[in-house]
């Protein structure tokens, strides 16, 4: 299912072949008799989480797009994500690093073409990559928590589509 393992959110495309209303039809049933996951239906984007209470900061979501390839078929695209609270905090925490890192060579190449000492540049660079390894680190386990909820979502989704 999810063969590339360096991917955070992973990602995944099918072909069926039924219309999409059919499916989304097939959503919004299940959605009022099972008491399993929260499924949310919004235009051709359905959302399945966990429950609240099975919930944890790692807990994935997954999202899937219809989209009507003929008259017939309908392309189905899904990823697997953690909450977009959690998801937008990590980019961020990600993007700060890198520019607090650019900020800091150029920092480094000044006081270097100065001939002032760069001691203080040199160690908040290794400081910021230590960072970077850590928050993807985090990240990592943070997958790995959270495959056993993935595994849960996708066969939910395959038993519905079916």
């Amino acid at each position: 299912m999810l063969p590339n393992e360096i991917v955070l959110r992973p990602r995944f495309q099918m072909e069926l072949e039924q219309p999409c209303s059919q499916l989304l039809k097939k959503f919004l049933e299940v959605k009022g008799s099972q008491g399993k996951f929260i499924v949310s239906c919004v235009d051709g984007h359905i959302f399945i989480k966990l429950p609240n209470k099975e919930q944890h900061f790692w807990s994935p979501q997954l999202h899937l797009e219809l989209s009507e390839t003929t008259e017939k078929k309908c392309s189905l695209h899904g990823f697997f994500g953690p909450n977009p609270t959690v998801w937008t905090m990590f980019m961020f925490l990600h993007v700060a690093v890198g520019i607090l890192f650019m900020v800091d060579l150029t920092w480094l190449y000044s006081n270097y073409n100065l001939g002032n000492s760069i001691v203080l540049q040199i160690s908040i660079a290794v400081v910021l990559v230590m960072l970077w390894i850590l928050l993807y680190i985090a990240g990592r386990i943070g997958k790995k928590k959270g495959k056993p909820g993935m595994r849960e979502l996708y066969d939910f989704m395959m038993g519905t589509i079916s």
